[in-house]
């Protein structure tokens, strides 16, 4: 994946685990209101075992959703996605 789609492989991973945290964050922070800092830290620790627990969906994500933003990239830009031949 890496080797086809390159920097484009990394960007959408880190989106999706960025949304999934945040989400993760968000779900728990209204499901509970941390009254202190140790609260809030402690909702960002549990956002961040949850996402780590999805990390396999993550990644099956990233497969199926890479090629389609490589597509649009192509479209869009008019270059091809991924490593630039140096």
């Amino acid at each position: 994946m890496l080797a086809e789609y390159g920097v484009i492989a990394v960007v959408v991973y880190f989106v999706i685990f960025f949304a999934v945290i945040f989400g993760f964050w968000a779900a728990i922070t209204f499901g509970w209101k941390p009254a202190s800092t140790a609260g809030n830290l402690g909702a960002w620790t549990a956002a961040y075992i949850a996402t780590k627990l999805t990390q396999p969906l993550r990644i099956l994500a990233t497969l199926a959703i890479t090629p389609l933003v490589a597509k649009l990239y192509e479209r869009i830009t008019g270059r091809p996605a991924g490593k630039r031949d140096a």
